[in-house]
């Protein structure tokens, strides 16, 4: 395997580093007591990647498991303990524990401890996931074909056996 064909081809570098201070608040925020923070978006980084970091609150459902036919997600676990679904089996994962999960994979998480917890989601390539984010909730409320189509729109594939739970 090789590095990918050069993308800048300029002879002096340029300055368009992105900094975001860790006391930033958090784009969005639920009533479960969750908060997500919009770290690097397919927008911001030129759809290589989306950055997020994810506050979970004490025994906070997350969404029951799919899958994306165009991303991988990968999570890693800040603080506190985060349940991981791994496509065969529920992993209490703590603070530096990983899980990526490529395209197709099968996953899911939640937080069903009495503890916080913190983690970080990658998704790539980068996909507009923040109006996934700002907007599942309401959209699940509604159901019906809106729902199925919004879900299609933003590449999450639930399993049809299970109720689909929108992380709220």
């Amino acid at each position: 395997m090789s590095y990918p064909e050069p993308r800048y081809l300029g002879e002096k570098g340029e300055i368009n580093a992105m900094f975001r201070s860790a006391d930033q608040e958090a784009e969005l925020t639920s009533g479960t007591g969750n908060r997500t923070h919009y770290l690097a978006t397919h927008a911001s980084t030129g759809g290589e990647f989306g950055l997020y970091k994810v506050d979970l609150g004490p025994q906070s459902p997350g969404p029951s498991t799919h899958f994306h036919r165009a991303i991988s997600e990968s999570f890693f676990v800040l603080s506190g303990q985060v349940d991981l679904y791994n496509g065969q089996e529920w992993i209490t994962a703590g603070a530096g524990d990983f899980l990526h999960v490529p395209v197709g994979g099968l996953h899911a998480f939640k937080n069903q401890h009495d503890d916080p917890a913190s983690m970080i989601m990658l998704f790539t390539p980068g996909a507009p996931r923040e109006e996934y984010f700002e907007k599942v909730a309401e959209m699940a409320q509604r159901g019906g074909e809106e729902f199925g189509e919004f879900l299609v729109k933003h590449d999450s594939y639930f399993v049809p056996d299970e109720p689909i739970t929108p992380m709220t």
